[in-house]
């Protein structure tokens, strides 16, 4: 079908051509749950995009939150020393129990190399969580973060303890600049209009090409990265 055009008072007035919904014109989700139900979360193909690309700074003691999946995935070197951050005692992986908002729980200048995955969107004071990041990392440390920007709620966490926050490569780079100091601290984006969509709806990494998950547009930010160095 062409535009649409009509006539008003002798003007030719041209419409844009209509969109074809196909099966996307509906209230709900393909997937609430992130696609993860479908395969890979788009989100976490990044993520793990990000990772690869900064894995020669996975070495030493490295920490995750809760558990040590991409150190053990990603770190290039025999001699790491995993480490794990939980809340609370009930995980049995956790090294170093403590609140990453509250420094006084934490050990100093502890940590090589800090992966910090979907954290800071569910800390309500994220900035002291990014206080409590750098109090963890040695002298010359590094901190691989990821936030989300575009973004369903995860409901989830929502109902367990919060998710508040979104974030922009902007609004990410002051922030942790606050913290790290000008200069130590480099974001980047991953994402499009055609990968965002996809991941509101659910639809996983695996249904799309490759070109078109790879393919960068600035203005739709799905995934924000961190690389903080102290």
């Amino acid at each position: 079908m062409g535009n649409l055009i009509n006539v008003i008072k002798g003007k030719i007035i041209t419409f844009i051509k209509p969109v074809k919904w196909y099966n996307l014109r509906k209230v709900h989700p393909v997937s609430s749950i992130f696609g993860i139900d479908r395969g890979t979360a788009i989100d976490r193909y990044y993520i793990e995009k990000f990772l690869l690309e900064n894995s020669n700074h996975i070495k030493g003691s490295v920490l995750e939150i809760a558990e040590s999946t991409y150190t053990k995935k990603f770190g290039k070197q025999d001699n790491i020393e995993f480490q794990v951050l939980h809340y609370d005692n009930n995980n049995p992986q956790a090294t170093i129990v403590g609140d990453l908002a509250n420094i006084s729980t934490l050990p100093e200048k502890a940590i090589d190399c800090f992966i910090c995955t979907q954290t800071f969107n569910f800390i309500y004071d994220f900035k002291k969580a990014i206080a409590g990041a750098h109090h963890l990392l040695k002298d010359g440390g590094v901190l691989l973060a990821t936030v989300g920007g575009i973004s369903q709620i995860s409901r989830y966490d929502m109902d367990r303890w919060g998710d508040y926050w979104r974030f922009t490569t902007l609004s990410a780079l002051k922030a942790f600049e606050e913290i790290f100091g000008k200069g130590k601290v480099k974001v980047d984006c991953y994402g499009n209009v055609l990968s965002t969509i996809a991941f509101l709806e659910g639809i996983s990494a695996e249904e799309l090409k490759k070109e078109e998950l790879d393919y960068k547009d600035d203005n739709y930010q799905l995934l924000i990265t961190i690389k903080a160095l102290k």
